[in-house]
């Protein structure tokens, strides 16, 4: 009886570290890793989140970009870090890409990392400069299949979503085209803008309002069903091209060995902070939608595209 006694208080003392760091969390600085260029949409989305979480959670969210191997040097610096809730990952539906492309990555996606919030879903849209003559998506693939790898396409580098939405377009579509990686969207848009790339599958929240002031052509696009925001541009099903659909979403991780409770308690403040009118209207304006999930069915959404992607993508040149 005496052991079993001397047992449980060791366990207790064991233990109770555990329960003070999840009633005291956070106490410090959390620092934030975007994996992709300031100004992306994977860079917009989850700072406007994240502002209000740092108030909610009643700490300061400091956002640092670490850009690089499409999106593989952010990532790996959350995957490798301390799991204690001070670093955590906003990524796009590109982290389920990234393995399919760089077999020997430094980390594990699914083991390495934990899913804490989705922030949401957005499509693409394939985008062209107004200079050029396609007035639509049929236009375009006649002198694509005539032209072959003469037309280029940009995306904010290789693994990106936008580079994946362009290369199943692409294979769906059959026509080659050159991909020229870039180092953020703005670069992109700059390049679409002054006619030096053909086109660019761009999120659609940084996409709209250059469609709108007609700096750019709306082709197609990346879902499944027409956005309500661009009600006459068509999906790829409905262009005639059936399988070249994708989606994107955006959403946080943390390093996986992280303790549950407090995986819980940033789940529960993204809920809350999503949850409210002024952060729905301004999700909506980046043409991002509601997509709720735990952070299980989360990390379970990661593992099936993975594999999917693997399959998929096999044959895309890097």
């Amino acid at each position: 009886m005496k052991k079993f006694v001397r047992w449980s208080c060791a366990a207790a003392l064991l233990l109770a570290p555990l329960a003070v760091q999840a009633d005291t969390y956070p106490s410090k600085m959390i620092r934030a890793i975007i994996p992709f260029g300031a100004g992306s949409a994977t860079d917009v989305v989850p700072r406007i989140v994240f502002e209000r979480l740092g108030v909610e959670l009643g700490q300061s969210i400091v956002v640092e970009n670490r850009v690089g191997g499409g999106g593989s040097i952010g990532t790996g610096a959350v995957a490798k870090a301390d799991p204690d809730g001070y670093s955590i990952l906003a990524h796009s539906s590109a982290i389920t890409i990234t393995p399919a492309i760089f077999p020997n990555l430094p980390y594990d996606t699914s083991r390495d990392l934990s899913g804490v919030l989705m922030i949401g879903s957005s499509a693409n849209v394939m985008i062209v400069p107004t200079s050029r003559s396609w007035k639509t998506v049929q236009d375009f693939l006649a002198d694509a299949r005539a032209k072959g790898a003469q037309i280029n396409f940009g995306s904010v580098g290789i693994g990106s979503n936008v580079h994946i939405s362009a290369e199943k377009f692409r294979i769906a579509g059959g026509f080659e085209a050159t991909h020229i990686p870039y180092r953020g969207g703005p670069d992109v848009i700059a390049d679409i803008l002054g006619g030096r790339i053909d086109f660019y599958f761009c999120p659609l929240s940084t996409a709209l309002p250059l469609i709108r002031d007609g700096q750019v052509r709306a082709l197609v696009v990346s879902s499944a069903t027409r956005s309500p925001d661009l009600p006459d541009v068509p999906t790829p099903a409905e262009a005639g091209v059936p399988g070249g659909d994708s989606s994107s979403w955006f959403a946080m991780f943390v390093p996986s060995k992280t303790p549950r409770d407090i995986i819980e308690k940033w789940h529960a403040a993204g809920v809350k902070v999503l949850a409210q009118p002024d952060m729905q209207a301004s999700l909506k304006k980046l043409g991002v939608g509601p997509m709720p999930m735990t952070p299980a069915e989360l990390d379970d959404l990661v593992a099936k595209e993975i594999a999917a992607n693997k399959l998929l993508l096999k044959d895309v040149k890097q």
